[in-house]
């Protein structure tokens, strides 16, 4: 049994707890993690104890008497850390084990301390690895060096992105500074391809991904309220009102601005009906303390009902108790994003999750429907693999730089080689990438050494330079002293108008652009606040669901009347078309003005597609939102340039290429791919942009079916 093989000071602790039994994931993890010698990725659904299965063996296993940091906890989030900070901290109160946070707004005492007599565990960020990897590689080496575990938390969420190429990069500098090779273990609720989560490891043949597939009663209902301007329907929000009144319910409409309308909107319905007053909004613009208070409230508030408005920052694992409903308005853009939502309600053993989808538009209730199809038949999109990170390469040299204070070039490279993150890039697009660092300055070279340049130290010297992320250019709101939150500018931003914040209203009195700060005071009504952001990017097995939904005449009983009814228009409208696979052939609508080509497919093969319609002088419009391109060509002049891209289909990268070379201009690249030579500039929009590879296997089985007239 699991239990017997844990250390007798953890299993006092379950006895404290009065557990009756471990989790399943529990159980599987503590059996492995003690006897063999592999890196681990447990993957299994919100609140099912993988914090616990990951603690419980390795704090029977660690001997915290050894110098140093033993284990190493790495987090997405500050806000995480700061509650995973007290379940880890009472995890090892029966073990005297030290355990510390470790971020821009930790206890500093604390973190002397630890440098002092480095030892027990650590939580951190890895944007403050990388800081300290830059400024004190020393401290790096002092408390790491003895490192038994690196837990990485939410794993999921770093994968394909290039925070989490940022992280693999550190790791494995991590493993060259270590004494002896440390293990592994990733957490997620929300994995739909383990092979890019073994590779944070840089020894995916020694990693183990164990899984708890055990299914999550889930009831959905699906309510559609068609919207008619900027603004939710009202009919939406009464009917949500009355859903959610007695429960306590996350609501996750898909921007900021939103959030801040249902809040405030919900709030004031509330006030009428002299209903209860629990209505917060939670986003990035909330300041971090009004956030705080949220969570504390949420998790600690055991009677009354509350609703929080919300974005992505309640996505992930903080914990905020006990949640009996959760809400989405409108299509999530991915099913991984669904699950993590859906994650936070039913928490308590035995509860059931409770799930809305509220739709405004038809296409996003096929959205919604298609998300919900693919989670129920258990597909996650697979995350983008990101071996050829040239951009992450360059930061990385320049962070490499930095903490030797001058290196080496072939010393450089040579690690830059070693690194496993970039261990598929070639030798000469390193040489070639560095070269061009000295060229614009960003490094000097001195004899057969690099320094950072004078430009480069503008760029290493600030805070924003630990990032793999851009940081928004916020303007700081602030009413009688007291910070509300940050906000981006937008036009709406003068004296006199209001705005919507941690779920109140605002009148602008004062507008300061130099100090970059906002005064305002309480106002009686007002206009939500155009926060920026544009749409997510859809995966093409959800398109491609989406299409098959409309000629399967399936019946839902998770649809209300009005969305049962908006599925059968829209299914009567595309009827027109003879489908037989829904595959492979994809619609044409001809009518008298233009044409409307329908091709249900992904996001970024989209926007080849868009791209190489652009190159071909076809006059289109596209409506990712509904998988469209309006084309102005006739019918004739449309068909002939789409059999032109097809038959010279193999060579759409180059043709990219050479397109994008001719227009540098036109390259949208990450925060730091603007200093790459443009060659690897546009490599990284293929690979990030676009997605040539899928294109060409779209237009290889593409039939077309046209309606006729």
């Amino acid at each position: 049994m699991s239990f017997e093989l844990l250390s007798e000071p953890i299993r006092k602790y379950i006895r404290d707890k009065r557990w009756e039994q471990l989790r399943p994931i529990q159980n599987a993890a503590i059996s492995r993690v003690l006897t063999t010698d592999n890196h681990y990725i447990l993957v299994s659904r919100t609140a099912s104890g993988k914090t616990e299965a990951a603690f419980l063996p390795i704090l029977s296993q660690v001997n915290f008497n050894e110098k140093g940091v033993q284990v190493l906890y790495i987090s997405p989030l500050i806000a995480l850390i700061n509650d995973q900070f007290y379940r880890v901290e009472e995890l090892c109160k029966n073990l005297e084990v030290n355990v510390v946070k470790w971020h821009g707004e930790a206890n500093k005492s604390s973190k002397d301390k630890l440098i002092k007599d480095p030892s027990g565990v650590v939580l951190i960020t890895p944007e403050s690895l990388e800081a300290m990897f830059a400024n004190k590689p020393y401290n790096v080496k002092h408390l790491f060096a003895n490192l038994k575990f690196v837990v990485i938390d939410e794993i999921h969420s770093f994968i394909g992105s290039d925070r989490g190429v940022q992280l693999k990069s550190i790791l494995s500098r991590l493993q060259d500074i270590n004494e002896k090779e440390y293990r592994v273990i990733g957490l997620s609720a929300t994995l739909g391809d383990y092979s890019e989560a073994k590779k944070f490891t840089g020894d995916s043949l020694k990693t183990i991904v164990l899984r708890d597939s055990t299914a999550k009663d889930i009831e959905a209902k699906f309510k559609f309220f068609k919207s008619t301007g900027a603004e939710l329907p009202l009919d939406l929000l009464k009917d949500l009102y009355l859903e959610t009144k007695d429960s306590k319910v996350l609501i996750f409409p898909n921007s900021r601005g939103l959030a801040e309308e249902v809040a405030v909107k919900l709030k004031k319905i509330s006030e009428k009906v002299k209903g209860h007053t629990n209505y917060f909004s939670h986003h990035s613009s909330v300041d971090k303390e009004v956030r705080e208070y949220v969570e504390y409230f949420a998790k600690n508030n055991k009677r009354q009902s509350f609703c929080i408005s919300c974005t992505s920052t309640l996505e992930l694992g903080i914990d905020i108790g006990s949640v009996d409903q959760v809400v989405q308005i409108d299509a999530t853009n991915s099913i991984a994003s669904l699950i993590q939502r859906i994650g936070r309600s039913g928490r308590r053993e035995g509860a059931k999750s409770l799930l809305y989808l509220y739709a405004t538009d038809q296409w996003s209730l096929l959205q919604s429907l298609a998300c919900w199809e693919l989670y129920k038949e258990g597909f996650i999109e697979p995350k983008e693999s990101m071996s050829f990170a040239y951009d992450l390469l360059l930061h990385q040299a320049l962070s490499i730089t930095k903490g030797h204070a001058g290196i080496k070039l072939s010393d450089l490279i040579s690690q830059l080689k070693k690194n496993f993150t970039f261990n598929e890039i070639e030798v000469q697009d390193i040489q070639q990438i560095l070269d061009y660092l000295i060229t614009i300055d960003l490094l000097e070279k001195i004899n057969d050494e690099v320094i950072i340049g004078v430009e480069g130290e503008k760029i290493v010297n600030n805070r924003d330079f630990y990032s793999a992320f851009t940081i928004e250019d916020n303007l700081k709101v602030i009413n009688a002293g007291n910070k509300i939150g940050e906000i981006p500018w937008s036009p709406q931003i003068i004296e006199d108008e209001n705005i919507l914040l941690a779920a109140k209203i605002w009148k602008i009195k004062f507008v300061d652009l130099k100090a970059k700060k906002i005064e305002v005071i309480p106002a009686k009504d007002g206009k939500k606040t155009k926060f920026s952001g544009g749409g997510g990017i859809v995966h093409q097995a959800v398109r491609n669901k989406m299409f098959e939904i409309l000629y399967n005449n399936m019946l839902f009983d998770e649809l209300n009347e009005e969305a049962s009814n908006q599925l059968q228009e829209m299914r009567g409208d595309f009827s027109v078309f003879d489908v037989q696979n829904s595959e492979s052939e994809r619609i044409l609508l001809i009518s008298e003005k233009d044409i409307s080509f329908y091709t249900f497919t992904g996001t970024r093969i989209n926007r080849t597609l868009e791209f190489l319609f652009s190159i071909n002088e076809i006059n289109y419009v596209l409506n990712d939102h509904t998988s469209s391109f309006r084309i102005k060509n006739t019918k004739e002049e449309f068909l002939l340039k789409l059999e032109n891209i097809c038959s010279n289909i193999k060579g759409i990268d180059e043709v990219i290429t050479q397109k994008l070379e001719e227009a540098p201009d036109t390259l949208q690249v990450s925060k730091w791919g603007i200093y790459l030579p443009v060659k690897y500039q546009i490599e990284k929009m293929k690979q990030s942009y676009f997605d040539v590879k899928q294109t060409q296997d779209f237009l290889l089985s593409l039939t077309r079916i046209v309606n006729n007239l």
